[in-house]
C-alpha cells in the first residue's frame, strides 16, 4: 500500500503562534499576579525509595511566595465540551497517581487507563522521560488495577488521556528530578545550580563528578509526604515530547510476548463459553438435556447463568462442542421481531420537530439513515475470574475498571474491597471495553461453580449479543438567502444509547440508568460533543432517543460520525445551489483559523480540484473535537469495474482510492502515534460509509462474524494516503483518539456524493444491497468447527 506520512514539524521546539486555543500561550510568560504559568506544586510521597505524586493543572499552581492561586472557572457554554468535563472531574484525585524510581535507576508508573492499541503507554512514558530526564526504555508503564479512590480518574474514554493527564504526569517526573538533584548535591558536595540530570545521570558541570539515579533512588526518598514546587519544562526545551517515537511495546506485539486477558495463568482457570440466546437479550426457560452435556469429554462445569448457559471445558474447543450441543427452551428478548423497518419507524415517529421555514428564504431539507454497526474489536470479550465465598479477582481489559470492580462487587454481595479486578492491556476497543459484560458475567460463572473460569465470548456472540453502534436517523434543514447560510437545525434520532458506564464510578453509572436519567445522560453527552466550525446563523442541534432494547455503546465518537456526515453533505448540497466550489464554500463559513489552516493543507495536497474520470470524484471535509481539527479529503472510484487492483469478484462497489488527512492537535505528544490514530479513524470512516452495517431481521443480527461484517479490507484501503501532522498550534496537547472517523465519513460521502451526482442518505452504502453471504444459524449461534470463529486476543 502506497501509505505516505508527513509531519510538518520541522521546528517542533519552536512552539509558534495560537489560532483558537482556549487561552494563550503563555511558555515564558507570567501572569499579572507574577505565577509563573509553568510553576506547579507537586508532592514527595513517603516511602523506601523516591516516589512522587502531582495533582493537575492549572487549578494548583504553585504560588509566587504567599500569593494563592485560584481555579479557573469552567469557560463559556459553547466552548465547554465534554473533554473538559472529564478533565476537570479528575482533577481532586491526580495527586493519587505516582510515579516511583527504583535502584536500578528505572522509573515505574502505573498508568490509570486502558492500553487498548492507542498507545497511550508510549505517550506517557515519554512525558516521563521528557521532564525526569530519563531514557525512555528505562521508562515502565504499566495499567492500575481498579482503585475506588480515583473516582472519576480511571475513565478511558472521549480521547482524555493525554490531555488529562498530560500535566500530572509531567509534574510528578519534575518533582522526582529535583528531587535527585538535591540528592546528588549532598553525595557529591556540589551546588544544585551547577549540577546538569542527562539520560538518568546527574553530573556536576565544575568538577565532571557524577552519580547516577539509581543510586540516589532511597536517599532521595522522603520519610512523609508533603508539597513541593516546581517548574516545568518551556516547550523550546523539550527533547522527546514532539518527536517521532516508535511504540514501547512494538517488540512484544510483534513477537507475541504482549499479554492480553487469555494470556493471564490462574491456578485451575479453565475454558469457559456461553450459551447464547437466539435473539437480543433472550432468557433461559429450562434446558432438556443438562446431564447429556455434563458428561460431555472434558466438559467439567454447566450452569445456568442470567446470560445464558455456562460450559466449563478442558479446552475452548470442548466447549464449543457442548453449547452446540445444548437444547435450550429460550424466552423472548427485549428486541423481539424487531427489524431494520420496524426500527427505521420508530425512529421517525420520535424526530423532534423542525422549525417552519420563512416564505423569503430557501432551504436544503435532507434526512438521512445510519443503520446498526457492530462495536465489535478484534480481541473478542473475554476475562479470567476467581470468585470465593469472601473475595472475588477478576483480569480483563476495562476502561472504566472502578464500575467493573463496583457492579460487581454489589452483584456478588461482596464488600468492594474484597473485589480486585486487574487491567490487562486489550486487542483493540472503540468504546467496546468501557463496558466488563464479560467481568461481570465471568464472576458470576465462577461464583456458580466454585472455581475459577478463563471466560470468552465466541466471535458470534459478540457480533450478535454485543454492544453495537445504535441506528439512528438525522433530519437536516439549512436556510440560505442572498450568498449566506441564515440557520442551520439538526435533529438527531437515535436507538438509546447505553452510558451505564457513567463517567468512571458507579454513582453517575447508576444515575445514567434512572427512567429519566439515561436521556438526561445522553443530551449531556450530545451538547458537549456536537458543534458545528461554520458561521451558519442560528445553529441548534438537539438529540431524540428511543427504545432500550438493544446492547449499544460509546462506539467511537459517540454521535460524532452520523451528525458531521450529514452536516458536511448538505454543506456539499449547499455549495451546489449557491454555484460555489465546495472546499471554498467550507473556507469563507469557517469559524476558526485553525480549521481553516488544516482545510487549506488538505487542499493544497490532495490537489482539490483537479481533473478526474467520470465516475470518480473528490470529497473534503471538516471535524472538529476535544481542542483539535481535522480535515480530510477523499477521492471515491465509483465505476463498476477497476484494473490493477485485487478485488473480490463480487465486489462492484465503490472503492476509496485517495485519502489526504491533515491533523491539528494542538501538541502532538508522538506525531507517529498521532499518525497511526489518523490511519486507524480513516480505515473505520470508510468502513461505516461504504460498507459495515449490521441487518436486523427477527430480533437478532444476521452478521455472526468477520467475513460477512465487510469492515474495510486491504482492497478497499486506498493505495495512496497522507496524513499530515501540522506544527503545534498551542503549548498542550488536543484529543486525537476518535477525530479522524467523522472526517473521513463525512468525507467519503461527500465524494460518493460529488462522483454520482446524488447525495447519499442511507449508510452503510451497500445495505439494501444483496447480503452477500449465508447467515449463520440461530441455533445453535456458532459455526460447527471447534475452531471456526475463535481468536487469541490480538
Amino acid at each position: 500500500m502506497g501509505t505516505h506520512h508527513r509531519s510538518e514539524l520541522p521546528h517542533q521546539r519552536s512552539g509558534g503562534p495560537v489560532h483558537g486555543s482556549r487561552r494563550p500561550d503563555t511558555a515564558s510568560a507570567a501572569d499579572p499576579d507574577g505565577v509563573s504559568r509553568r510553576r506547579f506544586l507537586g508532592y514527595v510521597v513517603a516511602a523506601s525509595t523516591l516516589t512522587v505524586a502531582a495533582p493537575l493543572g492549572e487549578a494548583v499552581l504553585a504560588p509566587a511566595e504567599a500569593a494563592a492561586a485560584v481555579p479557573s472557572l469552567p469557560g463559556p457554554a459553547e466552548i465547554y465540551d465534554l473533554n473538559d468535563m472529564l478533565t476537570h472531574a479528575a482533577l481532586p484525585t491526580a495527586n493519587l497517581i505516582t510515579i516511583r524510581l527504583d535502584s536500578d535507576g528505572t522509573a515505574s508508573f502505573a498508568l490509570p487507563r486502558a492500553e487498548v492499541g492507542q498507545g497511550i503507554t508510549t505517550s506517557s512514558a515519554m512525558l516521563v522521560a521528557e521532564e525526569l530526564d530519563l531514557p525512555l526504555e528505562k521508562i515502565h508503564v504499566t495499567l492500575a488495577d481498579a482503585r475506588p479512590e480515583l473516582l472519576f480518574n480511571q475513565l478511558t474514554g472521549g480521547s482524555n488521556t493525554t490531555i488529562s493527564t498530560y500535566t500530572p504526569i509531567r509534574v510528578a517526573a519534575a518533582v522526582a528530578r529535583g528531587r535527585l538533584l538535591k540528592a546528588a548535591a549532598l553525595e557529591l558536595g556540589e551546588a544544585v545550580g551547577i549540577l546538569r540530570a542527562k539520560a538518568g545521570v546527574i553530573t556536576s558541570t565544575v568538577t565532571g563528578k557524577s552519580v547516577g539515579y539509581g543510586e540516589l533512588a532511597e536517599k532521595a526518598a522522603s520519610m512523609a509526604t508533603g508539597q513541593v514546587a516546581v517548574t516545568l519544562k518551556e516547550p523550546a526545551d523539550f527533547k522527546v515530547i514532539g518527536t517521532a517515537r516508535r511504540r514501547i511495546d512494538a517488540l512484544e506485539a510483534v513477537t507475541g510476548r504482549k499479554k492480553f486477558a487469555m494470556d493471564v495463568q490462574v491456578p485451575d482457570a479453565l475454558p469457559t463459553m456461553v450459551c447464547r440466546p437466539p435473539t437480543i437479550n433472550g432468557t433461559v426457560r429450562s434446558v432438556r438435556n443438562l446431564d447429556a452435556v455434563r458428561a460431555m469429554p472434558g466438559i467439567t462445569d454447566v450452569v445456568r447463568v442470567p446470560t445464558g448457559v455456562a460450559v466449563r471445558g478442558r479446552t475452548f474447543g470442548q466447549c464449543i462442542d457442548a453449547v452446540r450441543a445444548l437444547q435450550v427452551d429460550w424466552g423472548p428478548g427485549t428486541a423481539e421481531d424487531a427489524s431494520d423497518d420496524s426500527i427505521r419507524a420508530k425512529l421517525r415517529k420520535a424526530e423532534l420537530p423542525l422549525p417552519g421555514l420563512d416564505l423569503l428564504t430557501k432551504s436544503v431539507d435532507a434526512r438521512f439513515t445510519f443503520h446498526f454497526a457492530s462495536n465489535s474489536a478484534l480481541e473478542t470479550n473475554c476475562a479470567v475470574a476467581d470468585v470465593t465465598e469472601d473475595s472475588a479477582e477478576i483480569w480483563a481489559s476495562l476502561k472504566a475498571p472502578i464500575v467493573a470492580q463496583e457492579e460487581i462487587a454489589l452483584r456478588l454481595g461482596l464488600p468492594v474491597g474484597a473485589v480486585k479486578v486487574h487491567v490487562t492491556e486489550g486487542g483493540g476497543s472503540f468504546g467496546r471495553k468501557l463496558f466488563h459484560d464479560a467481568a461481570g458475567e465471568a464472576a458470576e460463572v465462577s461464583r456458580a461453580i466454585g472455581k475459577p473460569v478463563k471466560l470468552m465470548w465466541h466471535r458470534t456472540d459478540d457480533f450478535r449479543q454485543g454492544r453495537t453502534h445504535p441506528m439512528s436517523t438525522s433530519r437536516v434543514r439549512a436556510t440560505y438567502a442572498l450568498g449566506q447560510v441564515l440557520a442551520y437545525d439538526q435533529r438527531h434520532t437515535s436507538v438509546a444509547t447505553d452510558f451505564g458506564h457513567g463517567v468512571g464510578e458507579i454513582i453517575t453509572a447508576e444515575a445514567s440508568r434512572l427512567p429519566v436519567g439515561d436521556l438526561t445522560f445522553s443530551e449531556t453527552i450530545f451538547t458537549l460533543t456536537q458543534q458545528t466550525p461554520y458561521h451558519f446563523g442560528v445553529v441548534t442541534q438537539l438529540l431524540s432517543e428511543t427504545d432500550k432494547g438493544f446492547n449499544t455503546g460509546s462506539m467511537r465518537n459517540i454521535y460524532s460520525p452520523n451528525v458531521r456526515c450529514a452536516q458536511e453533505l448538505v454543506v456539499d448540497e449547499l455549495a451546489k445551489r449557491m454555484g460555489k466550489d465546495p472546499y471554498r464554500f467550507r473556507r469563507s463559513f469557517l469559524k476558526d483559523e485553525r480549521a481553516r489552516a488544516v482545510l487549506d493543507k488538505v487542499a493544497e495536497a490532495g490537489e482539490w480540484g483537479r481533473a478526474m474520470p467520470a465516475g470518480t470524484a473528490q470529497g473534503i471535509a471538516l471535524h472538529p473535537e476535544y481542542h483539535a481539527y481535522v480535515a480530510v479529503l477523499a477521492e471515491i472510484d465509483c465505476r463498476p469495474q477497476t484494473t490493477g487492483r485485487e478485488i473480490p469478484d463480487a465486489y462492484t462497489g465503490p472503492r476509496v482510492t485517495k485519502v489526504v488527512c491533515a491533523v491539528d492537535v494542538g501538541l502532538a505528544v508522538n506525531p507517529r502515534g498521532l499518525q497511526a490514530q489518523m490511519m486507524g479513524g480513516i480505515m473505520d470512516g470508510i468502513a461505516i460509509t461504504l460498507s459495515s452495517g449490521l441487518h436486523l431481521a427477527g430480533g437478532h443480527f444476521l452478521e455472526g462474524s468477520w467475513d460477512n461484517y465487510f469492515y474495510t479490507r486491504q482492497w478497499n484501503t486506498p493505495p495512496e494516503l497522507e496524513i499530515i501532522v501540522m506544527p503545534p498550534t498551542t503549548d498542550t496537547p488536543g484529543g486525537a483518539g476518535e477525530l479522524a472517523v467523522a472526517g473521513a465519513m463525512a468525507a467519503v460521502a461527500c465524494a460518493y456524493g460529488r462522483a454520482t451526482g446524488t447525495m447519499p442518505t442511507a449508510f452503510p452504502l451497500n445495505h439494501d444491497e444483496p447480503l452477500g453471504f449465508e447467515p449463520l444459524p440461530t441455533t445453535p449461534p456458532i459455526p460447527a468447527s471447534p475452531t471456526d470463529g475463535l481468536s487469541r486476543a490480538f
